[in-house]
């Protein structure tokens, strides 16, 4: 399986938690509370997790086309919430 991580520095990341599950369970399987979610795709999982003025976001997937594809997602939709707070997120390897 592989990981990739990112921290967004937000003072409004349960919120944007929130409204990141509540459109994914639109569409696949969601779950959240205000400080930890996870969207569940065919093709990889997002978990996160809004804590200390930051949105912690772990993408998994088996394959890297897999992982591009929720990443993509993620990525996307969190930048248009976000525009608002000029929301950026960038992508490490988990270590």
């Amino acid at each position: 399986m592989l990981t990739i991580t990112s921290t967004v520095e937000t003072e409004r990341a349960a919120r944007y938690l929130v409204q990141l599950c509540k459109h994914f369970a639109h569409k696949v399987p969601a779950e959240w509370t205000d400080e930890e979610g996870t969207a569940r795709f065919d093709w990889g999982t997002c978990v996160m997790r809004a804590s200390g003025g930051a949105l912690h976001l772990e993408v998994s997937a088996p394959d890297e086309e897999s992982l591009g594809r929720v990443r993509y997602v993620v990525t996307d939709h969190l930048e248009r919430f976000g525009t608002r707070d000029s929301l950026v997120v960038t992508w490490s390897p988990r270590m």
